[in-house]
């Protein structure tokens, strides 16, 4: 069995897209073999400042950004075809 692909997901809290995209990946995660990390951008000014208005987040490897608002399948199935 492979590894699974550490993703992590910047949001706040607060967010309803952030929590949505939260509770969508934590059901895909055991499917796709994920390991989805949370980060809330309100405790670090270096990532609130990066990713303020964009949350939710999700970004792979070198925090590169595979989507964010939505989560989209299709570019997440893309970036997990591409990095495997």
């Amino acid at each position: 069995m492979t590894e699974p692909v550490l993703l992590t997901l910047y949001g706040r809290e607060y967010c309803s897209l952030c929590q949505q995209m939260r509770e969508e990946l934590r059901l895909l995660a055991p499917d796709l073999g994920l390991d989805v990390v949370w980060f809330d951008i309100d405790d670090d000014d270096a990532a609130e400042a990066k990713y303020n208005e964009m949350v939710p987040v999700l970004a792979g490897l070198h925090d590169e950004v595979i989507c964010f608002y939505h989560l989209d399948r299709r570019k997440l199935d893309a970036y997990l075809a591409r990095i495997r």
